[in-house]
């Protein structure tokens, strides 16, 4: 793919690293950097390792996700195309990545190491103000995890998880919003049990609110789930 046909497919994602630049700015950007491609389920990056490379989802999906100590694998967030990961590469001061992400289905992503990086972010100030709010977005997101763990219903939490998935990573589909996710991780994401997450979609789809398949459900209304479980 030639830097001018990946510029036209990053300007059709806008991705909000890359918020404000004027074109020229943009095509040099997206030239400094590799284009690679991820078969599923292979590892993009590892935590514990330096940050020495910067993400932008260009098409797939991928996941974060951290080992406990028990060798439990815990997911963290979803990287649809337009997002990017590996924030720390940034900093001046190196760090480790604070978690692993991994290719969920065959994916492609934009790469930069972490000198061209940080030149760029010199170059271009803009870089550095857009990474600053995403890292404000993850922060506003972690709030909002946090007082659902606290104070919403098993119930809600998965609503509110099913319905930032939708907006997030949902592909318009004929039914509704599709998801490629399962129970496991659902209920990972909403802090309840796999018991509870099965139970509460069959309930669900016996309402006519979301259609449950093997790896994926859909849902027929994201507006309506939400405002239902308010």
């Amino acid at each position: 793919m030639a830097t001018s046909e990946v510029v036209a497919l990053v300007k059709r994602l806008e991705p909000r690293f890359l918020e404000g630049l004027p074109p020229a700015a943009l095509a040099s950007i997206i030239a400094a950097a590799t284009r690679r491609q991820f078969l599923a389920h292979s590892v993009i990056m590892h935590e514990g390792y330096p940050a020495d490379h910067l993400f932008l989802m260009l098409s797939g999906r991928a996941r974060g996700f951290c080992m406990t100590t028990r060798g439990e694998k815990v997911h963290v967030l979803w990287f649809p195309p337009g997002e990017v990961f590996g924030g720390a590469t940034f900093l001046s001061k190196p760090l480790d990545y604070l978690t692993s992400t991994e290719a969920v289905i065959k994916s492609t992503a934009l790469m930069w190491d972490r000198a061209t990086i940080r030149s760029l972010a010199a170059q271009y100030p803009r870089l550095v103000e857009n990474a600053l709010l995403i890292a404000y977005d993850y922060f506003v997101a972690y709030r909002a995890l946090h007082i659902a763990a606290t104070y919403q219903t098993a119930r809600q939490r998965l609503a509110q998880v099913l319905g930032n998935l939708a907006n997030g990573m949902g592909e318009r589909v004929t039914e509704g919003v599709a998801l490629d996710v399962r129970n496991e991780e659902l209920a990972n994401e909403a802090n309840i049990t796999i018991f509870t997450t099965s139970r509460l979609l069959s309930e669900w789809q016996r309402k006519g609110i979301l259609t449950k398949r093997r790896g994926k459900v859909v849902l027929r209304s994201p507006e309506n789930l939400m405002s239902s479980e308010a």
